[in-house]
């Protein structure tokens, strides 16, 4: 008889939309600084804690970490990253 490991999760695999997400923002942080802040000049951490929580949930999940929590894999899925970004989106346009 072969032994199985408990519960073991489905294989993981690359999850594109959440790295594209991850990647861009990563990129765009990078090469354009000022859209950190606000109309003053001054950081904006509302949106930069917005685009972090997006940017590293998107690199969690999109290189296909699945925790086995459900707590954590609620909180590292894409829809975690989808509501970061459109949090992080409301923050820009808002001001």
């Amino acid at each position: 008889m072969i032994a199985r490991a408990p519960s073991t999760p489905a294989a993981s695999r690359i999850h594109a939309p959440s790295l594209t997400v991850a990647v861009a923002i990563m990129l765009a942080c990078t090469l354009y600084p000022p859209m950190l802040a606000d109309l003053g000049g001054n950081v904006d951490h509302g949106l930069v804690t917005a685009l972090l929580v997006a940017m590293s949930t998107g690199f969690v999940r999109g290189v296909g970490f699945i925790p086995r929590a459900p707590v954590w894999r609620w909180l590292f899925s894409g829809w975690t990253c989808l509501a970061a970004l459109v949090l992080s989106g409301a923050l820009r346009f808002s001001h």
